[in-house]
């Protein structure tokens, strides 16, 4: 996470929305789209008064002429696969839910990740690989006193996670066996690094090969614990070593760690994990694209993460131009507890939800899955304003902005659907998809201050539909 003192939310000002038109991947040979004959409809309105909930009329497509501005879906234009939709499930978000009732726990995690229709289909899940600081302690895997070193890690252990996180994961896993799971480290074992802290300082070259070993060690770890990790960033916020945990990471340093020591490692060990780069704000499209243009580092490159602290959401699809065969991830954005959930609600959705996959990004990650009414837990030094998805009172549970904006599009949008086009009308944000039976999804936010009423269009039938001012909708087909 950045640092509280930096005002993020005054950043946001910095970060503008292109919708794409986009380059297809390819166009499928399919039959000639039929529209159905009609479409449900999901709405959260920005006074709250509707929050998710089911449209009893939906809408109905008709021959004839379109109302209003048009909304096109048309799935012969494909783009990126989507990974999925969710959280950064924290070791504070797991010692909260660890704390429940076994019978609330089990009820809460059943509506996060379970498929049916009463949850809402949760499919991607951020992890921290030692401590974030939305952890109650710093801690790695490894710690040792001071003046004391590793190097083959005899005394590594997952013990720290074993309390509250691994149990939990366990439990989700059981409702949702395929969510994908990506790990990101804050910081390596305080004496790997140039300062000897926990906070700030760089990884020492001598301890580049312990360090990918760590790695390793981990996925090692968590796989005897039936947890299988999808991917991992090689480090949370490279750029900002003022948080506790951090470490200072340059895009050069990154470039020569992945490529002669960890991705050699994970080969070595015949590891399927996936290796992404950078993990960091829009502003530096320069760093990922330092580390994708170094021809050691590059085989072993999935792709890159981001987060939108900074800079344009469509810097993304600079770095997509630049690798369109590697993929891209976004990673992490927070609610900030003194912030307002119509501003929220707007913000996320048009920047996040729809303008990262509309910038070619697998996924679209909220920060903190859940916090105390206080925001709590939390390092010392770490966020002390980061509202959860969900605030846990002990079994009480109350449901907040990020809740929302994720559900809008994780309990339509599965695994495996496929983003297609969908234009835009200037004043209608929108993203669609078409998932792996076939059928479509639309989203779509009324960024405007009054009332608008469009037409969705598909397979040359339109359907009418009216959304209320700072109003967000998933319509399914």
């Amino acid at each position: 996470m950045l640092s509280v003192s930096v005002c993020r939310w005054g950043l946001v000002a910095l970060c503008t929305l292109t919708l794409l038109p986009g380059h297809g991947q390819n166009r499928p040979q399919r039959g000639k789209a039929t529209a159905p004959a009609r479409a449900s409809s999901w709405i959260t309105t920005a006074d709250q008064t509707q929050l998710l909930q089911p449209q009893p009329s939906g809408l109905t497509f008709q021959a004839g002429t379109a109302t209003g501005a048009v909304i096109e879906v048309d799935d012969s234009q494909t783009y990126q696969t989507m990974d999925g939709f969710g959280y950064c499930l924290t070791g504070g978000s797991a010692e909260l839910l660890s704390a429940m009732g076994a019978t609330e726990r089990n009820q809460l995690l059943r509506e996060l990740f379970s498929t049916t229709d009463k949850g809402i289909g949760v499919s991607y899940l951020r992890l921290s690989i030692g401590a974030s600081d939305l952890d109650a302690q710093v801690f790695s895997y490894d710690d040792l006193p001071a003046g004391q070193t590793d190097p083959t890690l005899a005394r590594f252990s997952l013990a720290p996670d074993e309390k509250h996180l691994i149990p939990v994961l366990k439990q989700i896993l059981a409702i949702n066996p395929a969510i994908k799971l990506l790990g990101s480290p804050w910081s390596p074992p305080a004496w790997m690094k140039t300062n000897g802290e926990t906070k700030g300082g760089s990884l020492k070259p001598e301890f580049y090969d312990a360090y990918a070993q760590y790695f390793v060690k981990y996925i090692q770890g968590m796989q005897k614990h039936g947890i299988k990790l999808d991917a991992i960033t090689v480090q949370n916020e490279p750029l900002h070593p003022g948080n506790n945990p951090s470490l200072l990471m340059l895009a050069e340093q990154q470039a020569e760690f992945i490529g002669k020591h960890l991705g050699p490692a994970f080969k070595a060990a015949k590891l399927k994990t996936k290796i992404i780069c950078y993990d960091h704000n829009l502003d530096k499209p320069d760093y990922p694209l330092t580390v994708l243009n170094d021809a050691t580092a590059r085989p072993y490159v999935d792709g890159s993460a981001f987060h939108l602290y900074a800079g344009p959401i469509d810097a993304m699809s600079k770095v997509h131009e630049a690798f369109p065969n590697k993929n891209l991830y976004f990673t992490e954005q927070w609610v900030g507890s003194r912030t307002k959930f119509e501003g929220n609600l707007g913000w996320h959705v048009k920047n996040m939800f729809i303008g990262a996959p509309r910038n070619w990004s697998r996924n679209v990650l909220e920060w903190n899955l859940a916090a105390d009414p206080q925001q709590n837990p939390h390092t010392p030094g770490g966020c002390t304003e980061c509202l959860g998805a969900i605030t846990l009172a002990g079994n009480t549970v109350t449901r907040n902005v990020a809740y929302y904006t994720v559900a809008h599009s994780s309990k339509f949008v599965v695994p495996g659907s496929v983003r297609v086009n969908s234009t835009s009308t200037g004043v209608l944000p929108n993203v669609a998809y078409r998932t792996p039976n076939g059928g479509h999804v639309l989203l779509v936010l009324n960024d405007q201050t009054s009332p608008q009423t469009f037409s969705v269009r598909y397979s040359g039938k339109n359907a009418q539909a009216t959304l209320p001012a700072g109003a967000v909708a998933t319509y399914v087909w």
